[in-house]
């Protein structure tokens, strides 16, 4: 967080997602929770998740490396030079579409959308 949003205006989307509700992972955000906003929002909600699909972007780069990552170290070395690889402007693609979501979702009155 502190390396993409240094000027301190970073927000964790928190969607109670197995993977941010672990305790690991409830105790690191308890203990960083200074470092930037904590965003709550409605459980499970991938329509309105617009990481899920900068996740998606990131492990399908970490999967066409070669050679696959085969330790923990490789794994975090691999995953962070794909993040770096991404063009410049390519974050704000999801932030830009979210006023469509919403609508989407809106529209849907909370239900299933294309997203």
């Amino acid at each position: 967080m502190s390396i993409v949003h240094s000027n301190g205006l970073g927000q964790f989307q928190q969607d109670n997602a197995t993977p941010h509700a672990s305790r690991v992972a409830t105790k690191w955000l308890q203990e960083h929770s200074s470092d930037f906003r904590h965003f709550h929002w409605p459980p499970k909600s991938p329509e309105m998740n617009s990481i899920e699909d900068i996740r998606d972007a990131l492990l399908h780069a970490v999967e066409k490396r070669s050679p696959s990552p085969r330790t923990p170290m490789d794994l975090l070395t691999a995953l962070q030079d794909s993040w770096c690889e991404f063009p410049p402007g390519y974050l704000q693609t999801p932030v830009e579409s979210m006023p469509r979501r919403f609508a989407s979702l809106l529209r849907a009155r909370g239900g299933p959308t294309r997203y």
